[in-house]
């Protein structure tokens, strides 16, 4: 089979990969438990050859494509799941569900994903091997990734040799493909401080303890840190995003809080930076007579593309889409992946594919405007499928 024809046969499936992908825009759901987008896929998948199961802790969806001869087995993973956010897209298929958007386009990976496994089922006699399809919930925020790989995700006979993913991005030309090897995202941790200092009258703050400013020159003090114990080319971001304190104008509140992240794209730096991070509260806060309680909350580790995987799907994409086509990304990108698990345990890659909706200024992911060219859709399930095809025919 030629390449055009590849990208022509997943242009013909674009219509219904459109379909399906408006209509869980319309019905997004939350973390681990999306009963109806589980139903819209497993009835997008009815009818093809594939050996189908479902989660037990969570909604996902698991399905298996067996190839005419025995072979390596790759993994291909579509997230499912949309974002506890308001959407003001104006479309005429936004959400209609209160506060839930689809705003990472997790609704086009799904789409994308059943899209290859219909591509896939019909180039059955090319497959030597199997193909291993993760529909995977709760992956903002939630570790859906991490649940399914305690059900057993890679267990068994034919654990996966090789693992792929695409993750849509407004910020890119449309139909573009862009990754890295090594660092291509970073983890992310939660940082939740508190200080305890003593309250009392706002008049007569000398005969109180004001935990207000020590928390706020914590803050500054995180901020400077990283600029001064960080190496700028294995970097960390450090970011206090919420500040609580007090309950009405004239009262020295007794404890102050404060909230923030924590990005990093090598475990040396992050384990650092926790260390940093400690050591700077709690010396600042006894510096002004108070208490400060730390907790860090680890979140997703470093998605780490293996290298050889990285330069594959870059060289499959500019092979299956067109020359041109293929991006290496110079630096990694501080968003975070629970995709991260699985290339963990497996060797592989996730790249980027650009969907710009043709704007100069596209909002971003995780933006309540954000859109996407649904025709690039016919890239990621060219691009999903050569990669099956690729890692199934090496013998």
């Amino acid at each position: 089979m030629t390449t055009p024809t590849l990208l022509d046969a997943a242009g013909g499936l674009l219509d219904d990969a459109v379909d399906l992908r408006r209509r869980l825009h319309r019905r997004p759901e939350l973390g681990l438990d999306l009963p109806d987008t589980q139903a819209a896929v497993l009835d997008a998948l009815d009818g093809l050859p594939l050996s189908v199961a479902t989660g037990t802790t969570t909604t996902s969806v698991v399905a298996v494509l067996e190839g005419d001869r025995e072979g390596p087995t790759i993994l291909l993973r579509g997230d499912m799941d949309a974002l506890p956010m308001p959407e003001d897209t104006g479309l005429e298929y936004a959400s209609e569900v209160d506060g839930a958007m689809h705003a990472c386009g997790h609704d086009a990976h799904t789409a994308m994903l059943v899209g290859a496994a219909r591509l896939l089922t019909e180039r059955r006699a090319d497959l030597a091997g199997r193909v291993l399809f993760m529909f995977q919930p709760g992956e903002e925020g939630h570790g859906g990734a991490r649940f399914m790989l305690e059900e057993g995700l890679l267990e068994g006979d034919h654990r996966p040799s090789a693992a792929f993913a695409i993750h849509q991005t407004p910020n890119m030309p449309s139909g573009l493909v862009a990754a890295k090897g090594g660092a291509q995202l970073a983890s992310a941790d939660v940082i939740e401080l508190t200080v305890t200092a003593e309250g009392g009258h706002a008049s007569m703050p000398h005969l109180a303890n004001d935990p207000v400013p020590i928390a706020c020159s914590i803050a500054t003090a995180i901020h400077t840190m990283v600029t001064r114990s960080v190496d700028v080319f294995d970097p960390a971001v450090v970011t206090i995003a919420k500040i609580r304190a007090g309950t009405t104008n004239n009262v020295i509140p007794e404890t102050a809080y404060l909230e923030g992240t924590i990005r990093a794209v090598s475990e040396r730096t992050r384990k650092r930076v926790w260390d940093n991070l400690r050591r700077l509260a709690d010396g600042i806060a006894a510096a002004h007579g108070a208490t400060a309680e730390l907790t860090i909350r680890e979140g997703y580790p470093v998605t780490v593309n293996d290298e050889g995987w990285a330069a594959t799907s870059l060289a499959v994409a500019e092979a299956t889409l067109g020359h041109g086509k293929a991006l290496t990304m110079p630096t990694p990108v501080m968003g975070a992946e629970d995709f991260s698990y699985v290339l963990n345990e497996v060797p592989g890659a996730m790249a980027f594919l650009g969907t710009n909706p043709g704007v100069a200024h596209a909002a971003p992911n995780h933006s309540n405007r954000m859109v996407l060219d649904e025709g690039a859709m016919t890239s990621g399930i060219a691009l999903y499928t050569a990669m099956a095809l690729h890692h199934c025919s090496q013998q």
